[in-house]
This record gives structure tokens, sequence and C-alpha cells, in this order.
């Protein structure tokens, strides 16, 4: 796989910045916190990666029974994790679900991937705007389930939102492959 080089003003190549689908390339080496936010952009890129192309129909598809996961159940999961993490966790916001359904796996019929695609950009885009005016040791509490009330710190939290999304794109790729056949990224 090649990546794409951007030339310095020596002329010698810089560290590539993205892979030639798209997704941003983490850091690999600098400060903590524009590190792990790297990372979170990567696996946010690479969810956007496994459904591009598809229609609604197709993301609406469970990879294998009994399992009803869908791409389009992953988007709005996420968009539900980034509200949780950085508005309700980190902020200490008492903001309502993103949608209807809390946990943002099940379908409402009339929504399709543009409308939860928004939704979760929203979200990400609150969450930016709420992580610039901290720092790494900050911290929040979560706001519900058994550990309702365990204080966190910023650090922690992009941790487990890396981990979420790491965890979810290898769903993501299960499904996308028994969509079209397309594995891997």
């Amino acid at each position: 796989m090649t990546m794409r080089q951007t030339p310095r003003s020596d002329g010698t190549p810089e560290a590539p910045r993205t892979l030639p689908d798209g997704r941003p390339i983490p850091l690999l080496t600098g400060p903590e916190l524009p590190t792990l936010e790297s990372w979170l952009d990567f696996h946010r890129a690479t969810l956007e990666l496994k459904c591009r192309g598809l229609d609604d129909a197709q993301v609406r598809q469970a990879s294998a029974q009994p399992s009803s996961l869908t791409l389009l159940g992953l988007v709005q999961h996420l968009a539900e994790v980034e509200r949780t993490w950085f508005q309700r966790v980190v902020a200490g916001l008492d903001v309502p679900p993103v949608f209807e359904e809390e946990t943002g796996y099940a379908l409402a019929p009339g929504r399709g991937l543009d409308e939860a695609l928004d939704a979760w950009r929203r979200e990400i885009a609150r969450g930016r705007e709420l992580l610039a005016e901290r720092a790494l040791e900050d911290t929040g509490r979560i706001a519900d389930g058994p550990m309702a009330g365990v204080e966190v710190s910023v650090r922690w939290v992009l941790l487990h939102l890396i981990e979420e999304y790491a965890r979810h794109n290898g769903h993501a790729d299960i499904l996308r492959e028994r969509i079209d056949g397309t594995a891997g990224a």
C-alpha cells in the first residue's frame, strides 16, 4: 500500500498525511493530546469509509443471525457514544439522546444513512469544541449505567473512544464484507 507524501521545502519527502483511501494517518510522533485525537479521527474516518458507496438498504443489512447489527446501527450508536462521552461526561451537560432509541442501534424506518451520518458528524464537531477547552488531566463524571458517578479523565475518555471505534470498526469490516465483499482497511 502506498501513501501520499508531500515534499518538504528542501525536497525531501514529508511523512504521509493520508492513506490512498483518504483516511488521515495518525500522528507517529508528537504531543499526547494531538496523537490521541489523530487516532480517534483515523477510526472515525474508517467507520465512514465502511459506509461509503452503500445505499440505505445495504447499510440496513445484518451480517449473520442472530445478530441484528448493521452499519446504519453502528453509525447511530457512535453518534450516541460521541454525545455521551463528550457532552454528558466531559462537559457535564444534561442532553437528550441523539435519536429516540437511546443506544442508536435500533433502526427507524424513515432514517437513512445520510441523516445518521449528518447527526454523527454534528456530534463529532460538538465533541471537538468541548475538547478544545480541556486538558488531558481534566475530569468528568460518568453520567449513568453501572459506573455512574465515577470520575474519569479526558485522557481516559479519548482512549476509551479509540477502543470503542476500533472494536466497532471490526464489526463494520464483517458487515461490509457480507454486503458486497469489500474486506480490510
